[in-house]
């Protein structure tokens, strides 16, 4: 009976979120960028789980407006909200349409505005949760306030923004849990694991093959990879962990610039001027 939104829920750790929760009896929203493979995965969940309660609904990151747009359908058609699932995620390079870099507007910039136009709905609706789907190359970020959304320098720049993005989203969880203290929304950024999907599939052509033959020896599938996703927006008790960092074996402590609570704060306001709030 409750309504939860999954980006990028069309393949990977999203489509089998998604799958997981309507197998629960949620109402799941795939907010995704193809409108074919977004209709065919929400054809494919209601077929396997019996729930009709399954829709797509366009939404790319990359395009703040598509953000707005999103989002005020959204608030116009359904009433309630109960989870965000800020899955979504790119390891390419590129500029987007706003200017920015593509990893870190699809990462984080595009979230963070839509976390924010939902919010009085997740508060009206409380109890209610936001799971933001980082990793564990948050280690390698170092954000720069006074450069946010401009890709960083050097040889490895595509990499280095794919983790600066990553500890944006831990330190996002972290800040938004600070700033709904009393309102019951909770939020959680989690760790999936190494989950083989097709986030790499821009990776230069040369390093494909090495990258698809670690995946297939080591790598999780992405029913594995979105279990401690559906812990955090499902198990109970969780709400005094809010703002916490989780893996598959529960809570941990993010690296150190994923406790820093001055870059937290810096990184909103980051944030809320580069988006227009």
């Amino acid at each position: 009976g409750r309504t939860a939104v999954v980006t990028g829920g069309s393949s990977g750790i999203g489509a089998a979120t998604a799958l997981e929760l309507a197998r629960c009896g949620a109402r799941v929203i795939l907010a995704t960028r193809s409108a074919r493979r977004g209709e065919a995965a929400a054809s494919r969940i209601r077929r396997e789980t019996g729930n009709d309660e399954v829709r797509f609904m366009h939404l790319d990151l990359a395009s703040l407006r598509s953000v707005r747009a999103f989002a005020s359908t959204f608030l116009c058609q359904e009433p309630h909200l109960h989870l965000l699932i800020n899955n979504a995620g790119v390891s390419a390079g590129g500029t987007t349409e706003d200017g920015f870099s593509l990893p870190f507007q699809v990462n984080h910039l595009g979230h963070f505005l839509l976390t924010q136009l939902l919010l009085e709905r997740l508060r009206s609706c409380a109890p209610s949760r936001v799971v933001i789907v980082a990793s564990s190359a948050h280690c390698a970020g170092h954000l720069r306030p006074e450069s946010l959304g401009r890709p960083p320098p050097g040889l490895f720049s595509t990499f280095q923004d794919y983790c600066d993005s990553k500890l944006a989203n831990v330190l996002h969880a972290r800040e938004l849990a600070t700033r709904e203290q009393g309102t019951q929304v909770t939020c959680y950024a989690v760790h999936p694991g190494f989950v083989n999907t097709s986030l790499f599939r821009h990776a230069p052509p040369w390093l494909k093959p090495p990258l698809l033959l670690l995946a297939w020896l080591l790598f999780l599938d992405a029913s594995e990879g979105a279990q401690v996703v559906l812990d955090c927006a499902t198990q109970d008790g969780l709400e005094p962990l809010s703002g916490r960092y989780f893996t598959g074996c529960g809570p941990r402590l993010p690296w150190p610039a994923g406790r820093d609570d001055r870059l937290a704060r810096a990184l909103w306001e980051g944030s809320e001027r580069l988006v227009g709030l």
